[in-house]
């Protein structure tokens, strides 16, 4: 089955696109390319492709209230609707209010613009696609950005900040030692390459599924430095949270374990 995946990636810098893409490209056939360049192809020769998942984002779209002209998932969406290739929309765990085993079903809050966005480009979505869309809950996501030299990320994550405060040796970093639901990059692409060959459709939470302390991660990310430069908060809120990927799992059929995120992170 996986000989007939056709996968076109939105995104040509994007850490999430990159990393697909090199995974992927021994497997399946697979494009990857910008935005610029999706709006100037045929949908004809859009309509030769199985998935078309979109990875790349503007800063409006992340920081200001929303408007349909900042949703790249939006005008990608409205191009494919008369279309047979399905849509995987990458939307975030942040629409959640913060809480433990959280559903598909569960309350949904989000709080900044970029979260409130998502859930707003969810709903268009789904109305546009109807049941040719995928819809991606996804936690958050360690790993390395291949694109050093063409950096163009939107937003920073739980690992761009850590590399930044790491070389601050002369100051003492504080956290709050919440827990949350990390997957490394190398689970992620497991993870949807089997979606793919399940050839789903709906709404599904992408995660580790379990809880994972912050500093369990900075343990493991510290495992070669000096790590007493990290220091625990007393305070304490909650802002603690973990995904139920047991919809996801039950259709996959494969589950990550904590043990292999740390492993992936004592490598990075």
């Amino acid at each position: 089955m996986s000989k007939k995946i056709k996968l076109l990636i939105v995104g040509q810098y994007s850490f999430i696109g990159t990393n697909l893409y090199n995974f992927l490209k021994k497997k399946i056939f697979v494009k990857k390319i910008s935005y610029e360049s999706f709006k100037k192809l045929s949908v004809k020769y859009l309509n030769s492709f199985t998935y078309i998942c979109n990875c790349s984002i503007t800063k409006n779209y992340r920081d200001n209230k929303y408007k349909n002209k900042n949703d790249l998932d939006l005008q990608i969406a409205k191009k494919i609707e008369n279309l047979d290739c399905k849509f995987i929309f990458l939307s975030t765990r942040k629409i959640y209010s913060p809480k433990a085993n959280l559903l598909e079903t569960s309350n949904l809050n989000p709080i900044s613009n970029y979260a409130k966005n998502k859930l707003i480009s969810e709903q268009k979505i789904k109305k546009i696609i109807k049941d040719k869309s995928l819809i991606l809950r996804v936690s958050n996501i360690i790993g390395k950005n291949l694109n050093v030299k063409n950096n163009r990320k939107v937003s920073n994550t739980f690992i761009d900040n850590y590399f930044k405060f790491q070389f601050q040796m002369n100051e003492n970093i504080y956290y709050e030692n919440n827990f949350k639901d990390f997957l490394s990059i190398i689970q992620f692409k497991d993870i949807f390459y089997k979606i793919l060959k399940q050839n789903l459709v709906g709404t599904y939470n992408l995660s580790l599924g379990r809880k994972v302390y912050i500093s369990e991660i900075l343990r493991a990310l510290n495992k070669n430095i000096n790590p007493t430069k990290f220091k625990i908060k007393n305070e304490k809120n909650n802002d603690n949270f973990y995904l139920n990927n047991k919809k996801l799992l039950k259709k996959i059929k494969l589950k990550k374990n904590k043990k292999d995120l740390l492993n992936y992170c004592s490598k990075i």
